[in-house]
């Protein structure tokens, strides 16, 4: 881009937000200190001698993008932007000058920007040429942590992420999961077992679930899913099934009224731990148990209620680059989310210790 400018051409670079193309405008401003003729921080813009341009943009606003006449676009992170943001906006605008475009982005599945790729995987096409790198390619990132990062993420965040493969099974975060439903319901608890219990608080909309997981051994021996409970009875449930289990740990989520759920229980004498659900904390959660079911490592129930919310669960990777889990409009996760938080606390016992 800075090649094109200086001579003479009007350039963009369009990311899904500006938060995301800040290292970039930093950087087009270190690259260029003294050279510029004008810059203009509120337009993200620099103004060089013989005309050239160089602007960071939005695609957050498609049809802000367009009228221009641009003699090079690069879309950062194009499959994460509108697809209205090539196609309405900045094709037009390049056919003006018979201008280049350049597109940079980690997968996300087989979307418009794959569409793209593939064009340019077709040998003998005049006008685009794509190609693929893993993260393996890059002589500056050390191999060892290529590797810590496939021993600990899932295998589709690995992919995307690492291998730079585009993926088609919808965003998927759970599998083999029929493979470690082998648990019968009906257990009871045996001698010299520890057990963990994850809480997921719900009331009228959604449901309360109480995973119950035997630690050492890895199963999940006992769910229980209820509703329209006020919150007194509740936690009597939740105390009538420490009484039979005599778990080391209740791991509880205390966003909303598990605050103060969690501490009348603890008043109780109940060893709850109280686990705050965030933007930070929920991915690293979700990622544990998604990686102990992959590699078999956990088994659970035949629970109709769990194994259609692990079937539905999705994840989402936003602009920002974090991934985004949860399941779709109109179902629930609160199994998913009561079986990671007892997972979780198989790891980590009553440590207190979460992700923050």
């Amino acid at each position: 881009m800075i090649e094109r400018a200086l001579a003479g051409r009007i350039c963009w670079w369009i990311a899904p937000t500006y938060r995301l193309a800040d290292d970039v405008w930093r950087g087009f401003k270190a690259a260029l200190a003294g050279v510029w003729r004008a810059k203009h921080e509120d337009m993200h813009r620099i103004d060089l001698p013989g005309g050239g341009v160089i602007a960071v943009r939005s695609g957050h606003d498609p049809d802000g993008l367009r009228g221009a006449g641009l003699d090079l676009a690069v879309l950062d992170e194009a499959a994460y932007l509108h697809p209205a943001v090539w196609s309405a906006a900045i094709r037009p605008a390049l056919a003006d000058r018979r201008g280049e475009a350049l597109f940079l982005s980690t997968p996300r599945g087989r979307n418009w920007f794959w569409g793209l790729w593939m064009v340019g995987q077709q040998a003998d096409h005049p006008h685009w040429k794509s190609w693929r790198f893993p993260t393996a390619a890059n002589p500056l990132i050390d191999p060892a942590e290529i590797a810590d990062a496939r021993a600990l993420l899932p295998e589709r965040v690995f992919r995307e992420e690492y291998l730079a493969e585009f993926l088609d099974d919808g965003g998927r975060v759970f599998r083999r999961v029929d493979g470690a439903a082998t648990v019968e319901p009906g257990g009871e608890p045996g001698p010299g077992e520890r057990y963990v219990f994850g809480v997921d608080w719900g009331r009228d909309a959604d449901f309360t679930c109480i995973a119950v997981l035997a630690a050492r051994s890895r199963r999940l021996v006992a769910l229980e899913r209820f509703n329209a409970l006020g919150w007194a009875a509740q936690r009597g449930r939740l105390a009538a099934l420490a009484a039979l289990w005599q778990p080391d740990a209740i791991w509880a989520e205390a966003n909303s009224m598990g605050g103060p759920n969690i501490e009348a229980l603890q008043e109780e004498g109940l060893p709850v731990v109280p686990f705050m659900t965030t933007a930070s904390s929920k991915g690293p959660l979700i990622e544990a148990l998604a990686l102990a079911l992959e590699r078999g490592e956990l088994a659970i129930l035949r629970d109709p209620a769990l194994l259609d919310e692990l079937a539905a669960y999705t994840l989402e990777r936003l602009p920002s680059g974090r991934y985004c889990y949860g399941a779709p409009p109109g179902l629930h996760d609160d199994t998913v989310i009561a079986l990671a938080l007892a997972w979780h606390g198989a790891l980590h016992g009553g440590s207190g210790v979460s992700f923050v």
